[in-house]
Parts: C-alpha cells; structure tokens; sequence
C-alpha cells in the first residue's frame, strides 16, 4: 500500500510530552504501512531525539529555527500527497488519521486543507481551563473568520502540492505562521474544510505564566502578520488606543467577584488580551520606526 499521509511532528525540547504524541501516532486505527511520521527536531537540548528515536519514525534534525522551519523541512521530506501536521504536545485519537484520510480522499480538487477538532487533553489547571472555554485551538471558529481564515498547525492537512507551490511555511513567523500560511493559500483558489472526526488532544499551557508566554508570543506573530499587510490592514495610533481601553474595561470585569467558568473567562480574558497586547506592541510599532 502506498503512503498517501505523511504526518510531520516539529519539535523543541518537548521530551516531556513527545512519547504520549508519538504513542499515540503508533497506534492509529489505519493500516501502519498506509502512513509515515516524521519528527524534526528543531535544535533541542534535551532528549526529544533520543524519544523520537524509540518509535517507528523518520527521525530529522536541524539547528534551532523555529516551528514554521521545522514543518517545512518535515513537509520536504514527505512521501504522501497529503501532509498532515500535529504538535509534540498533542496526542491523537486513534481515529485521527483515518478520518483525515477518508475526508480527504472525498473533496474535491480545490480543496488543499482539512482541519481537524482539537480538545484540551486533562485540563485541569485554571490556565488549562481557560484555553478550553474560550476555545483557542477551535478550527471551525478560526476557519469561519471573513477577513482571515486559518486553521491551526496542531490537527490539519495540506495537499503537498499545494505547500509547495506557495512554499509552505514562513520561516520568519515564530507564532501565527498559519495565519500567512492560509492566505497565500487562498490565493491558489483552494478552500479549507473542517472534519470534526479528525480529533486531537492538546495538553494546553498549565500555568499563567506559561500561558502569559504564549500569547505574548502570538501578541508578536499577529504583529508581525499586520505589518506585512500594513496597507490593508491599516492600524493606526487610535486603534491602538481603542485596543488599549478593551484591555481596560477587560481588567476591570477580571477583578469582579465570582467563581465558576464566568469568573474564569472574565479573568482569562483580560490576560490573554494583555499579553498579546504587550508582545504586539514592540513588534508593530518599533517595526513601524525602522
């Protein structure tokens, strides 16, 4: 049987949560021979190679260059019409790539992305929690946005083909790399579709520490994503100072009394508003000074 998935796993010091994803992976409901891993180990300093290497996985290493890097040296790689990403942090249903398989087996020719249904593995944490309720990895929610669809890089499919010709991911993005990715897509005519049977678990950050980290990381990505559609897009001083005052009234409505899920997203909302504030605005303006 030929191999028509290829599945690419980046990753940088994730040992912790690598054999739970790549175990996962093993035991897929699919014949073992219909589909290939490979694991890109973007530069780590811990033992995420000498993980990878305890499984039956095409096992690639490169110096650090960033998730976006490592997808696409895994996407170049890659033996199957359809490359299907996932993260170290993740772990997949056993049926995970056989409804990826059978969807895109079924579309049409214009379509170059699946996305799949991406929950909360043991959310447990306030942090964790959060990231659940307000449903940060929900592709269906991402893909219907008007002005920018994008599906995210933990639980998709790409036509090989399709990542070539716009040569897959921007290595410059360290977060919201997706985001570009599916823009360039669009311009190929090709369409996204969402199989929730496509179901991923993603161990969310544990700690607002972590969390605080990873927004203000994606606060700079979405900086970076704006300036290279500055003339689209348009943001202006005063909507800087609008973004600032939601932050505010979020702030206050985070230090209501309360306890439950309201009280949680009202206090996981102003955090996450302001972390990717804060990243956003060193990377946006003080590119705009250059």
């Amino acid at each position: 049987m030929s191999v028509r998935m290829s599945v690419v796993v980046p990753v940088y010091n994730g040992a912790e949560t690598l054999k739970d994803c790549l175990h996962s992976l093993a035991n897929q409901n699919m014949p073992r021979d219909a589909y290939e891993v490979i694991v890109v180990d973007d530069g780590s300093s811990d033992l995420s190679a000498e993980v990878a290497a305890q499984f039956d996985v095409r096992l690639l290493r490169q110096p650090n260059a960033g998730a976006a890097a490592a997808r696409n040296t895994g996407m170049l790689a890659a033996a199957g019409e359809w490359v299907a990403f996932t993260d170290a942090d993740c772990v997949a249903s056993r049926g995970w790539l056989r409804a990826l398989a059978r969807a895109t087996a079924a579309v049409a020719e214009d379509v170059n992305c699946v996305a799949g249904k991406t929950l909360g593995f043991n959310s447990v944490t306030p942090a964790a929690r959060f990231a659940d309720l307000f449903g940060s990895l929900d592709a269906a929610r991402h893909l219907s946005h008007p002005r920018y669809p994008f599906a995210p890089s933990g639980n998709v499919a790409y036509r090989r083909s399709s990542l070539l010709e716009v040569g897959g991911y921007d290595p410059r993005y360290r977060s919201y790399e997706a985001c570009d990715l599916h823009q360039r897509l669009a311009r190929l005519g090709g369409r996204s579709l969402f199989e929730p049977a496509a179901l991923v678990f993603h161990k969310h950050r544990a700690t607002w520490r972590q969390y605080w980290r990873q927004q203000r990381s994606y606060g700079e990505g979405l900086a970076y994503f704006m300036r290279a559609r500055v003339d689209e897009i348009g943001w202006s001083v005063l909507d800087e100072a609008r973004a600032w005052c939601g932050i505010a009234v979020n702030g206050v409505a985070a230090l209501l009394p309360g306890r439950g899920d309201a009280a949680l997203a009202r206090r996981g909302t102003f955090v996450k508003g302001l972390a990717q504030r804060v990243g956003f605005v060193g990377t946006y303006w003080g590119a705009a000074g250059r």
